[in-house]
């Protein structure tokens, strides 16, 4: 047992990539050579990966693998031997391709599988080779690599081409201080790699063993060659150089991963820009440096830009002023042109931007994005005017009017990120009240899982609007989500009108908002099959959702199953669920309901919904009745106020009636008159106890 070192050295690898590069190489070229039996149990994997490598240290790899004795299946006994208990032909023949003879008939055990008598042989096959286990791990690894996009090269040999993620210019293999000859991609395995391109000691850099290998790049190659070390010590150097300004950088852990896939050996150095840049919206210089230079914006306490930031810089020069200068110098023009932008957009007013939506193309079926808003305003409006607020109503359609008039700006035309932002900005600029210009940004919230909800109420209901006409929109065309397919982010907004119908107080029940979305669209083709499939898509985002909220898939099931419309009572109804369900009464009550359930479902005459006292014969059956002309109306009261706990558990009462009713009573009785009216009975029942849930779901 040795440790193992391999690497591939290439070109620069693509940043947003390299960490999964990185372990899935390592992970893959392990998981095969354990696979193949050449690993202990006990042997960790260590990954590796920097901008010109990947590379992989194992500890505890064999030479050899052990043999293993296994048991050939080889044919049923009837097909082996013949009558006599000789060998026939085919087994002859499969024993010859094991390497085995018919002096091995002799040898072979049987096993009966269930249906037939099975000839086995016993044999001991030798374990792998390092060298063939390691050549298949290898070609494994690289096959599996989640290789964004791959290029074609030529080799040295100026004829032959090998297709990777970029030029590979070398490849080591070692256990212990052995170099094993692999090879892969028209390289030859050995013990020699690069360092960092400026500062390494010396080219090449010679391993000493599998052990070295990270020691011998750190302090001979000036490259810190895991991805999480090297990323550590960037946060680490940000973290030092802003405390020294007394500031802090931007926390962004999507820079911070491609930043450590840019360089081998860090640096953090600390530049600035003019203070008159400040002037423009913070959010536009952060995203500008972020996106093209991949600096760190420095924030002061109060998270607000300052003019410094830092570079994490490949080179560690004695005098960085050079590197600082040429970084002020690259990031001063693109600060100016976003001082440019926000001056000029400022010189035209949001509402005259929206003719300029009419030459925008939303969707080839859908028209433009003007003709968009128009519908996400009557949408809005609508929603508005169900909410009996008169200021909420016109606040709501200017500012649905206006939320994305931002889209035809030259800002938001350079940073897309930016669109909704930039009109809030623009709104406060011309004085539009903040009512308004929070709206506009906040429309497009929830972005994400985790995401705020819109600031105001104007916000939650242009947010609503916006969400609802995307989908009715979508799903009236046939643009649906499949399987993993959604171009248009559909289940995002359904989650969306989940969080806002649910969290922001807009209590508008969910039929009344498809149909009003609906309304807004011109000749939608079976409006019906439109809305089921909405409601149902709706729902299905719902149950999983409630399902990471902790709530069982029963109780989902039993509260779901009614489709409630008003989707801020379902948490009060689940919680009811559960709380009856720990009632001792829960378990025969379900049972009961799903049987009243089965027996309404099978009844083929119109079921009334008036009892006839007079008809009302046995003793369980009017026992019934009374219980329920008790419990009925308390437990509607109770739905009516949404006390959905005590509505469920005020029908504990009926446990007993139920189980003396269906326990002496025929309710399939001869008598058709008789029968009419205990169905009409049942019900009575079925309605009372389905007010909050489907009390069946729960049944075993």
């Amino acid at each position: 047992m040795s440790n193992l070192l391999v690497e591939l050295f290439v070109e620069e690898l693509p940043p947003k990539a390299l960490n999964k590069l990185g372990e899935s190489f390592a992970n893959t070229l392990a998981e095969s050579l354990a696979a193949q039996g050449l690993l202990a149990a006990d042997s960790a994997t260590t990954a590796f990966a920097s901008p010109r490598r990947l590379a992989v240290h194992i500890t505890a790899v064999a030479e050899k693998a052990a043999d293993k004795a296994v048991a050939q299946k080889l044919m049923p006994a009837s097909v082996g031997l013949d009558a006599q208990g000789q060998a026939t032909p085919a087994l002859l023949k499969k024993l010859s391709a094991l390497g085995a003879d018919a002096a091995a008939v002799s040898q072979l055990k049987r096993e009966h599988d269930g249906k037939a008598e099975i000839l086995f042989l016993d044999q001991t096959l030798p374990g792998a080779s390092l060298v063939d286990g390691l050549q298949k791990a290898l070609d494994e690894a690289l096959a599996r690599l989640p290789i964004p996009k791959v290029m074609t090269y030529q080799l040295q040999d100026g004829w032959s081409s090998v297709n990777f993620v970029r030029p590979a210019h070398g490849l080591v293999a070692l256990h212990g201080n052995h170099i094993i000859p692999v090879a892969t991609l028209g390289l030859k395995a050995g013990n020699t790699t690069h360092g960092h391109r400026f500062e390494a000691k010396h080219d090449p850099i010679t391993l000493r063993d599998a052990d070295s290998y990270a020691e011998q790049l750190r302090t001979e190659g000036a490259v810190l060659p895991g991805f999480a070390e090297r990323r550590a010590e960037i946060a680490r150097q940000l973290a030092a150089a802003a405390a020294k300004q007394g500031l802090k950088p931007i926390d962004d852990d999507a820079l911070l991963d491609e930043v450590t896939a840019l360089v081998e050996r860090p640096n953090v150095l600390l530049g600035q820009f003019e203070q008159e840049f400040l002037a423009v919206p913070q959010e536009c210089l952060i995203l500008t440096m972020k996106a093209n230079q991949k600096y760190f914006p420095l924030l002061d306490a109060q998270d607000k830009l300052t003019n410094k930031f830092l570079i994490v810089s490949n080179i560690s020069p004695q005098d960085p002023s050079a590197v600082i200068g040429g970084n002020e110098r690259v990031v001063r023009p693109r600060l100016a042109d976003a001082k440019f932008f926000f001056e000029q957009d400022r010189k035209k007013t949001l509402a005259s931007r929206i003719p300029g939506l009419d030459k925008v193309v939303y969707h080839n079926k859908l028209g433009s994005q003007g003709e968009r808003i128009g519908r996400v305003v009557k949408i809005a409006q609508l929603i508005a005017a169900s909410l009996n607020q008169a200021s909420l109503l016109e606040q709501a359609a200017q500012a649905a009017a206006l939320a994305k008039a931002d889209l035809v700006t030259d800002m938001v035309g350079e940073f897309p990120e930016l669109q909704g932002i930039m009109g809030r900005y623009y709104a406060q600029h011309e004085g539009l009240g903040d009512e308004i210009a929070f709206a506009i940004e906040d429309h497009y919230k929830p972005r994400f899982a985790g995401d705020s909800l819109p600031r105001n109420q104007v916000g939650s209901v242009v947010a609503l609007a916006d969400k609802l006409e995307t989908l009715v929109g979508l799903f009236s065309i046939g643009e649906k989500p499949t399987g993993e397919k959604d171009p248009f982010a559909l289940r995002r907004h359904a989650i969306g009108i989940l969080r806002l119908l649910t969290e922001s107080g807009i209590n508008t029940p969910l039929d009344q908002l498809l149909q009003q979305a609906l309304s807004a669209f011109n000749q939608v083709a079976d409006e019906a099959a439109v809305l089921q499939s909405l409601q149902e898509f709706i729902f299905d985002r719902l149950a999983g959702n409630l399902k990471e909220q902790g709530y069982s898939a029963q109780e989902i099931d039993a509260v779901l199953a009614l489709k409630p419309q008003q989707l801020a009572d379902i948490p009060k109804r689940l919680e009811a669920v559960r709380a009856f369900a720990s009632l001792p009464e829960a378990a025969s009550l379900a049972a009961a309901n799903k049987r009243v359930g089965n027996i309404l479902k099978k009844s083929e005459e119109t079921v009334s919904s008036t009892i006839n006292t007079a008809l009302l014969h046995e003793a369980a059956e009017q026992a019934l009745a009374q219980a329920l002309d008790q419990v009925g109306p308390e437990a509607e009261r109770s739905f009516i106020a949404n006390d959905y706990t005590q509505s469920l558990k005020a029908l504990a009462a009926l446990r007993t009636p139920v189980d003396a009713f269906f326990d002496h009573v025929m309710v399939n009785a001869d008598d058709a008159a008789l029968k009419a009216n205990r169905l009409a009975l049942l019900a009575k029942l079925h309605h009372a106890m389905n007010r909050v849930a489907d009390l069946s779901r729960l049944a075993a």
